[in-house]
């Protein structure tokens, strides 16, 4: 029973670090409404983003003046920006 236990532990730890849970690009940057958009376009990382244009990205929901700052400012920090028109 206690190797049971021992196994139990071991595997759940395996399964953690090589967890990666969807949608969680860009929690706590910007909303959830804004996140989904672009869920919704297939945009789920730092690269991709930067194939698109701010006007782009804009348009789509949940996106206003105040999320495209703080996404600029994210994008800043990592050293990517929005594609130029």
């Amino acid at each position: 029973m206690i190797n049971l236990i021992i196994m139990a532990k071991c595997l759940s730890s395996i399964y953690v670090v090589g967890h990666v849970v969807e949608g969680d690009f860009l929690r706590g940057i910007i909303a959830m409404p804004a996140r989904k958009a672009l869920e919704k376009e297939k945009i789920d990382s730092l690269e991709k983003l930067s194939d698109y244009s701010e006007k782009e990205i804009m348009e789509l929901h949940g996106f206003g003046k105040n999320t495209i700052e703080k996404l600029k400012i994210y994008m800043k920090e990592n050293h990517v920006s929005f594609k130029n028109n």
